[in-house]
């Protein structure tokens, strides 16, 4: 066969396979939408950021659930709103004062790539119902109404594609705190849907039509059934019709029967870390900030993640086949606390030597050692057969013992970002030994965690 022959064949194929795949139609029921294959960007991709931002972010003082902590009487929020408002204040107050007046889409979409992000979350709406885009289902609480004056999500997606390859998706609350037709259907038992049919569901098509994004991440569905929400009519049509169908990737949160079950990956609850492999990809979403998704002026820095903590779960929710969405809170007028830009470029910084034991790799038979605490065990196929990566958190003295990789004659072992291969013996009573360069701090190749990188394996 001539090269132009088989070049032919090749493209025949590949375009036979996209109308095949293609051609797939997804019902609105969880079986047919279950069965549609995660885009492999996603889990190759390993890391996303998470953006909580909204009026919330003027008061600033507890949680993005500022406005339901208020009404429901917190004693610490009454009582900051007493002695900082007057007294008719009103929550729809802080819109004028959500600024964003130093929000720079260029510089945040820098940050994100200098973190080592391969996806962002921004977040449209939270369950305050401000909306972040001129939605024209939402007059007058929105952002180009109100405050800013501005699209603050069209502004980061032009920023984030025109300056990065990150993938860009969206948060989108399904529900409202005190929407009066959100508080009609709940009234009736959610045996109605006039929130759904006139707010919901127009808000979701309209952000997929007008930013096209890569991940619809749902939340505020907790309170009724899939049903209610139509999630599956939407995801039907997201999948078989959306200028995204063959690309977006959703999360599970459709309805309360739905959380964990259903849908592209699963979150299950925040902060999930299931603590072992799972059957299905899932996302570990958590915040640098320990007590919320928000900005929060009063925190203190041992209220936050540690470089090293967050190194860590990086690390342990990658071996169980996760992914680490990171939130960070911006405030009100438009900028990434210091505090957090850091922790985001030291990550992108520890990522720079060791992405290779992250990125595109899968769960190995182990996920961590079974003789060594704090080590985690990565794989992936490279040129020389199947590349075995173990992490840990704690430098090796002078020999790194692993209880799990079982050498074979050809196994050879490196440490990444140093020069060269290292020194190891098979174990006493198996795995392997590994002798540790003598190191200091100049040439130490990063800090936090260090990936040594096993090749030729018996047992990979």
């Amino acid at each position: 066969m001539s090269v132009s022959t088989s070049n032919n064949f090749t493209l025949v194929v590949i375009c036979s396979l996209f109308l095949l795949i293609s051609a797939i139609h997804y019902e609105p029921n969880w079986k047919s939408i279950d069965s549609r294959p995660l885009p492999s960007w996603y889990d190759e991709g390993k890391i996303g950021i998470m953006l909580t931002w909204g009026v919330f972010s003027v008061p600033s003082f507890t949680t993005e659930w500022f406005w339901e902590q208020w009404v429901t009487g917190t004693p610490s929020v009454v009582a900051f709103m007493q002695q900082n408002y007057r007294p008719d204040f009103t929550y729809a107050d802080f819109a004028p004062m959500f600024q964003a007046e130093f929000f720079d889409p260029n510089k945040w979409a820098d940050i994100f790539q200098a973190a080592g992000a391969r996806y962002v979350v921004h977040m449209t709406k939270h369950h305050e119902g401000f909306t972040s885009w001129p939605s024209k289902y939402s007059f007058n609480w929105n952002a180009m109404d109100v405050g800013p004056k501005r699209d603050l999500v069209g502004a980061l997606a032009s920023a984030i594609r025109n300056r990065t390859n990150i993938h860009f998706g969206l948060y989108h609350s399904l529900f409202e705190w005190y929407n009066p037709l959100f508080e009609k259907d709940q009234a009736n038992k959610f045996q109605t849907n006039d929130f759904v049919m006139r707010k919901t569901l127009p808000e979701l098509y309209e952000i997929v039509n007008m930013y096209k994004p890569d991940i619809i991440w749902s939340d505020g569905d907790w309170m009724a059934p899939d049903w209610y929400w139509n999630a599956t009519i939407f995801l039907a049509w997201l999948y078989n019709e959306s200028p995204v169908k063959d690309t977006v990737v959703v999360n599970d949160r459709w309805g309360s029967n739905a959380r964990c079950k259903h849908g592209g990956f699963l979150n299950c609850n925040d902060k999930f870390n299931p603590g072992k492999l799972q059957p299905r990809k899932w996302e570990n979403c958590m915040s640098i900030d320990r007590y919320s998704w928000g900005y929060r002026r009063p925190a203190t820095v041992n209220q936050l993640y540690s470089i090293e903590d967050l190194i860590a779960l990086l690390v342990e929710t990658v071996s169980y086949g996760g992914n680490l969405l990171v939130d960070v809170g911006p405030t009100s007028y438009g900028t990434i606390a210091p505090i957090f830009e850091e922790r985001l470029r030291q990550m992108g910084s520890w990522l720079g030597v060791n992405g290779d034991a992250i990125y595109a790799t899968k769960p190995w038979t182990y996920q961590n050692d079974s003789m060594t605490p704090r080590v985690w065990y990565t794989s992936k196929t490279g040129a020389s057969g199947v590349e075995v990566y173990a992490i840990t958190t704690k430098w090796p003295e002078s020999v790194l013992i692993l209880g799990d990789p079982q050498v074979a004659m050809d196994t050879t072992v490196s440490l990444l970002g140093y020069p060269g291969s290292l020194k190891y013996k098979p174990g006493a009573t198996g795995g392997i030994e590994i002798y540790v360069p003598q190191l200091t701090i100049a040439n130490i190749p990063c800090d936090w965690a260090w990936t040594f990188k096993m090749v030729g394996l018996k047992n990979a």
